[in-house]
Formats: C-alpha cells, structure tokens, sequence
C-alpha cells in the first residue's frame, strides 16, 4: 500500500548542508527587537496573521511571534498557533529573504482549521522568498 506524502512548497530537507533547525540565532528575543520590527512600519497581512517585517544585516531571517489572548483566550489555542509558526518559519527559513520578522495574530481563529492556518502562515512566508 502506497502512503500519499505532502510536501510544502518551501521543503528542502533533501539538499545536503542545509540547516532546518529552529536556533536562538534565528529567534527575536529581547522587546528592543520586537520594538524595531513594529517600528520600521512594513507588513503583509493574512487572513489570520499579519507579518511585520525589517530587513536586517546578520544573514538569515529571524522570527518573532505574537499572539494576544484577546483573539485567542485558551493557552492551548496560543501555543498551538505558536508552534504551526514556528514549523513552517524552520522549514521556510533556508528560502527566506533576511529580514526580522514579527508574525502576529490579528484575526480570532475560533473557527479555523489547522491547514486553513498553515496555509496562511506559509502564504505570508511566501512574500518573503529571495
């Protein structure tokens, strides 16, 4: 029995000497980051997400991720949409142009699936491909 396998767009785990991991290098961590990111003014909007952005100097892309309670009040929901991100910025990040990047939860996603928000993650990532 043959098994169906999806491969997303930006899937490269077959090319030798590409790094797939998700590093503290390619993390924002510290609110000067983030602060520099929103303050620069540039972003592409989703139907779930909006994704700020900053080109920066070190390379690689790196990520940050907002989400609010107020649109998504379960901290399941939270990490939940924490992680989707965060799997398709790893898997998306060789590709990427080098830019800081602040995804950040604009819409309630009470009544989303999980691939209607990948597919909106990897939509947004997408804008971003050098």
């Amino acid at each position: 029995m043959q098994r169906a396998v999806t491969v997303s767009p930006f899937e490269v785990s077959s090319r030798p000497g590409v790094d797939q991991r998700f590093l503290d290098a390619y993390r924002l961590r510290k609110t000067d980051e983030y602060s520099s990111v929103f303050a620069f003014r540039r972003a592409f909007k989703g139907r779930f997400f909006i994704a700020h952005y900053r080109p920066n100097e070190l390379g690689t892309a790196r990520l940050g991720v907002v989400i609010a309670k107020k649109l998504a009040k379960r901290a399941n929901v939270r990490n939940l949409l924490k992680r989707i991100v965060r799997e398709q910025f790893r898997k998306a990040r060789p590709a990427l142009a080098h830019h800081d990047l602040v995804v950040r939860l604009h819409a309630p996603v009470k009544l989303a699936t999980r691939a209607m928000i990948n597919d909106d993650v990897v939509n947004l990532l997408g804008r971003f491909r050098e």
